[in-house]
This record gives C-alpha cells, sequence and structure tokens, in this order.
C-alpha cells in the first residue's frame, strides 16, 4: 500500500503560476460548498465509523473534522489580518497537538460541523467581495518563512477541503482496516 498516496489521495497542493478570477471563482464555490458536503458524508456515522482512519496513524474521521473546524478558523483569521494589517505575521499551531486535545478527539462532531458550517459562510462572504488589489494582500508565515497572497490562499484551501474530504471518503472505504 502507497502510504504517500494514503497521505496524499488528491495529490499535494500544487501553486498554480497564474490565477484567474474564473479559477478564484471556483475555488470560493468549493470552500463555500464544504460544509454541506462534509455534513452530507459524515450524517448518520456511528462511533465506531467516526473512529476509522484515513490511513495507518493517521487521523480518525472525527479528528479530521475537528482539524477542518480548527484550521479554517485560522484561515478566516488570517484572511482577514491580511485584509486589515499591512503583511502581517501570522501565528502557527501544531495540528497534530491540537488534533490530540479532547476536542479534536471527542466522538461528537457537531460542534466543529456548526463551526464549518458558520465560518464558511462569513469567510466566503468575505472572499466573494474581495477586490483584484485584495486577493493581492499578503501575510508571512514565519514557518514557512514566506509571504502568502490570498489569492493563493485561497486555492490552498479549496485543495485543503478537497484533501480531506478524500481522507474521509478513503477512512470509509477501507471501513476500519487502519
Amino acid at each position: 500500500m502507497n502510504i504517500e498516496k494514503l497521505k496524499y489521495p488528491i495529490g499535494n497542493f500544487v501553486k498554480p503560476k497564474r490565477i484567474s478570477s474564473d479559477e478564484i471563482e471556483d475555488y470560493i464555490f468549493q470552500i463555500e460548498e464544504f460544509p454541506n458536503r462534509i455534513s452530507a458524508i459524515t450524517n448518520g456515522l456511528t462511533v465506531e465509523e467516526l473512529s476509522y482512519n484515513y490511513r495507518p496513524e493517521g487521523w480518525t474521521i472525527k479528528q479530521v473534522v475537528h482539524h477542518c473546524a480548527d484550521s479554517h478558523i485560522n484561515a478566516y483569521l488570517r484572511t482577514k489580518l491580511a485584509l486589515t494589517q499591512i503583511l502581517p505575521v501570522i501565528n502557527p499551531y501544531n495540528e497534530a497537538v491540537w488534533a490530540n486535545l479532547i476536542d479534536g478527539t471527542t466522538d461528537s462532531i457537531s460542534d466543529s460541523l456548526l463551526i464549518l458550517k458558520g465560518v464558511h459562510a462569513r469567510w466566503t462572504l468575505l472572499l466573494k467581495n474581495l477586490s483584484t488589489t485584495d486577493l493581492e494582500r499578503e501575510y508571512y508565515h514565519p514557518e514557512n518563512n514566506r509571504n502568502y497572497k490570498l489569492n493563493e490562499v485561497i486555492a490552498i484551501y479549496a485543495w485543503h477541503c478537497n484533501h480531506h474530504f478524500a481522507h474521509i471518503e478513503q477512512a470509509l472505504l477501507y471501513k476500519g482496516q487502519f
């Protein structure tokens, strides 16, 4: 079994050389629809199914859902910082540690689904109203030692939504095999 394929079922994120307005619109749509898609795929899952891992030593479905809530809260706030400050330095966090806190391992995903619904509603409202100039605004990521423009961030998070959705599909396909 190819562990890299299990880690990245849709492949790694590849930054487009140029991001068109049509692509931005599509990325925003993917971000907007994510809460509906993740709610639909997890609807009715048992506690046992929510505990399926998507790969050996990978997160469980419930950890993936909780991680998406954590990650997308951060992405939304980073977007707002980029729009309201000049090259803000964002605060990184240790996703693996967060995923193992009690709120990242709880069997109930309902609160994280509510977070995703609310955050994505506000986030996509903001994203749909960005100007061309706004899309060029940046923040600095100290762990990666580089600036990120908002147009790239939008592309990354559309990928992130699809990446983790594929993890849930994969965990369900393998039915607790890992």
